[in-house]
């Protein structure tokens, strides 16, 4: 018997459902899909520059497990760039658990940051009384 997959925390949203090249129709174009867990891969190992060992621990799978998934990514996007195809987000999310994101802002229903206080852009000064950020 195989052992039950292990929920991967995803924490973004992304707004479209795939990418195309420009100038092409996309009823033309080959199609490679990327996973839910795979985008949050990238996100995490690329975009926010963790190590592995701590990009694990917020999707709560092994290091051996997150490399693998951000290496089958890194291929599909890869696959999707050099050879002009489509790249779509896959339909069914698998098993994952989506994360919402606490903001650190205590006007915006989050907790005090540590030892700081609120530097939030939508107020345009602190909420400790200081100036402008």
């Amino acid at each position: 018997m195989a052992r039950p997959p292990v929920p991967r925390r995803v924490g973004c949203r992304l707004a479209a459902r795939g990418f195309k090249p420009i100038g092409r129709p996309a009823c033309a174009l080959k199609t490679v899909t990327l996973s839910w867990d795979g985008l949050e891969a990238l996100r995490l190992a690329d975009l926010e520059g963790l190590y592995q060992d701590a990009a694990a621990e917020r999707m709560g799978v092994s290091r051996a497990t997150f490399g693998r998934i951000v290496s089958r990514a890194r291929a599909v996007v890869a696959e999707a760039l050099v050879e002009g195809k489509a790249l779509l987000l896959a339909e069914e999310a698998g098993v994952i658990e989506v994360e919402t994101p606490t903001p650190s802002c205590p006007l915006h229903s989050g907790g005090p940051r540590r030892g700081r206080g609120c530097r939030c852009r939508a107020t345009g000064r602190r909420q400790d009384g200081g100036g402008a950020p």
